[in-house]
């Protein structure tokens, strides 16, 4: 595969082949881009899981959890850690029709667009939420979603 996004870990470069994506199954806006994300034709594939489930603790035990389900994660097949706008960016570069759109969101023209993007998804989140509580059963997080 050509084009693939690599990340510098002590001097080498790594490319990527796979990205999973740590989603809050319980944010309504979260599910939604989930389920767009899995329409959508990838170049490089992703595996949606839910953040801080027993399939994303099984998958990356030495991940704070609790950190997921505040801010988008997405995790390289190689230890690449991508958080917050750059966790966007990563996501749409992984698609075939939006790859450009995410080379052009990740220069410092594009940047603040996709920072307030982030921003406003946030905000959206944060005002549809429902308060959760330690043990709130109506507030547990799924072990995978069908």
């Amino acid at each position: 595969m050509t084009g693939q996004v690599t990340a510098s870990f002590d001097g080498r470069l790594t490319p990527v082949e796979r990205l999973t994506v740590l989603y809050d199954a319980q944010c309504s806006l979260c599910v939604h881009v989930r389920h767009w994300l899995m329409k959508q034709r990838q170049l490089v594939p992703l595996d949606l899981v839910p953040a801080a489930s027993e399939e994303a603790r099984r998958r990356f035990p030495g991940l704070d959890h609790a950190e997921t389900l505040s801010e988008i994660t997405v995790i390289g097949d190689r230890g690449q850690i991508y958080r917050g706008t750059s966790a966007w960016i990563v996501c749409l570069w992984a698609l075939a029709e939006h790859r450009p759109k995410a080379h052009w969101l990740a220069t410092p023209t594009g940047l603040p667009f996709a920072r307030a993007s982030v921003l406003a998804a946030a905000k959206y989140r944060s005002v549809t939420a429902a308060p959760c509580g330690p043990g709130d059963e109506a507030c547990r997080v799924p072990d995978l979603e069908g």
